[in-house]
């Protein structure tokens, strides 16, 4: 844009107008994007600019990203461009913290990658300014032109006038984002944690003096205080979560958050974004960011329960963010770094899952660094008893009922019992009696389980007939050869060893010639 000629005085003045209008710009900015855009329109009065360009350090990429780009003329320019520090002019001006001027941009042979860019816009002749404050040096300020030999020596000392005002007001504005991103997340973490809290955790502490529950908790001492991954394998309703929440109690991270996703609860499609988050428009549905556990739990320990039913194209994502401590948000390209400790839980043979291909043997290695067993219920049978008094006063003073006692012949009953459905079992067995019970004496329908447990024992023994009766026919069809290609024990997928053990075990033996 050509000024017209004024004198030296109503320059000066002019100039002095114009920064005075920066500055109130900038007190009512905190959106870098706008500002630039009123710098764009306020500055050709006094200084011939099209383009006014902010320029950022990244110190974590070590690179200079462009981080928004304004124009008074016609013009489809975005920011968000990475740029090395020696590919561009900002990152000469930013290492050097000296002005820059390029009179003629055809001329210029330095910076192939941005110089063609700028040429393709129109550019002539460009100006470069550092941004600094005390606090360091954020990057640099350009204006450009689409006039060749826009910029004098004289406009530089105007120029950084406006460059240290801007640098404080981009110094706030990237505090401010930071604050807004900070404040952000712990509201994430705080409605988290919000609907934690409603959800019901069952008894608050790790109940029983058995010595299978003793050398368990042994091995939660010995690996909570490290960082190390665990792997908390027992059957259904053994309460691997309150393991996972024991560790993490007695661990370093005991003040920062713990996430837990139970993997087997959530769709498919939509697990990926549980963990790692989604950016706006990243799929059908996605209206809006969304931060995922992994981002929720850095700097904690986030839970995974039910890990064998994560699907494999998910797998290697997971194991990148166990090995790299870092991701990238569904419909993003940024990488997302953290400091998370896994915890995981499974009650299937995960073993099992990595011969049959369904499960990555490099993460099954890598979740099996301190792997803990949780003994099911029926080989801790000393603990029954106070877990059912427990159980029983827990939902007493809920349902406001004053039961005082369980009979010694119901405690005997439910200790004998098998309890398949473990802890779990246990407590829903007990809230139903508690529910049932009229008096002071706590009322178990002891019947249900006497069915229960009369059809197991006729399952068991159908099963076991099924078993005999197809062995004894796959003998003879092999007129009894056991081992070699074509043997019984090759028919029925079993080792040689293995047939011997169970005819033995069935009763099953050749019959005399």
């Amino acid at each position: 844009m050509n000024r017209q000629a004024v004198s030296p005085c109503e320059d000066l003045a002019e100039r002095y107008h114009a920064l005075l209008e920066v500055a109130q710009a900038i007190s009512a900015q905190r959106d870098l994007d706008q500002l630039f855009r009123d710098l764009a329109y306020r500055l050709p009065r006094v200084v011939r600019v099209n383009y006014v360009d902010l320029s950022l350090y990244d110190p974590a990429k070590k690179l200079i990203r462009l981080h928004t780009i304004q124009a008074n003329v016609p013009a489809d320019l975005v920011g968000g461009h990475e740029v090395g520090i020696e590919d561009c002019p900002a990152g000469l001006v930013w290492q050097q913290q000296q002005p820059l001027i390029v009179p003629k941009v055809a001329e210029e042979r330095r910076w192939t990658w941005v110089i063609d860019r700028m040429k393709q816009d129109g550019t002539e002749s460009f100006c470069f300014v550092p941004l600094t404050t005390a606090r360091g040096r954020l990057g640099a300020m350009g204006f450009m032109s689409l006039q060749q030999e826009a910029y004098r020596d004289a406009d530089i000392e105007f120029l950084q006038q406006v460059a240290q005002q801007v640098a404080v007001a981009v110094e706030n504005a990237l505090a401010f984002q930071e604050i807004a991103e900070l404040k952000d997340k712990l509201a994430k973490e705080k409605l988290y944690l919000e609907e934690e809290l409603r959800l019901e955790h069952g008894f608050d502490d790790i109940l029983g003096d058995s010595q299978a529950l003793k050398n368990m908790l042994k091995q939660v001492e010995v690996v909570a205080p490290t960082d190390s991954t665990v792997l908390i394998q027992g059957e259904t309703g053994t309460g691997k979560e309150l393991i996972a929440r024991a560790i993490h109690r007695l661990s370093g991270r005991a003040e920062r958050t713990f996430i837990k996703l139970n993997c087997a609860a959530i769709p498919t499609g939509l697990l990926e974004s549980e963990l790692f988050g989604h950016e706006r428009g990243a799929f059908t549905g996605a209206i809006s960011q969304k931060a995922g556990r992994f981002e929720l739990a850095d700097k904690g320990t986030i839970f995974l329960d039910e890990v064998g039913e994560i699907p494999l194209e998910l797998q290697s994502k997971l194991l990148r963010v166990l090995q790299e401590q870092e991701f990238e948000r569904l419909g993003s390209t940024k990488t997302i770094r953290v400091n998370v400790r896994l915890i995981a839980a499974t009650n299937r043979d995960l073993k099992g899952l990595v011969e049959t291909k369904q499960f990555r043997s490099d993460l099954y290695y890598r979740l099996n660094v301190f792997p803990i067993t949780l003994p099911p219920l029926r080989e801790r049978r000393e603990d029954i008893p106070t877990l059912v008094r427990y159980f029983t006063q827990h939902y007493a003073v809920r349902m406001k009922k004053n039961i005082k006692t369980v009979p010694a012949s119901t405690l005997e009953v439910l200790t004998r019992y098998a309890w398949p459905g473990n802890i779990r079992e246990l407590e829903n067995l007990v809230e139903r009696s508690v529910i049932l019970t009229q008096g002071t004496d706590l009322q178990v329908p002891i019947s249900e389980l006497q069915a229960e447990s009369r059809l197991a024992v006729t399952s068991a023994v159908t099963l076991e007939e099924a078993e005999r009766e197809q062995i004894l026919r796959v003998l003879h069809e092999t007129k009894w050869v056991i081992g070699g290609p074509g043997g019984a024990a090759a028919r029925l997928g079993l080792k040689r060893t293995t047939l011997q053990s169970k005819m033995q075990k069935l009763g099953i033996t050749r019959p005399a010639d």
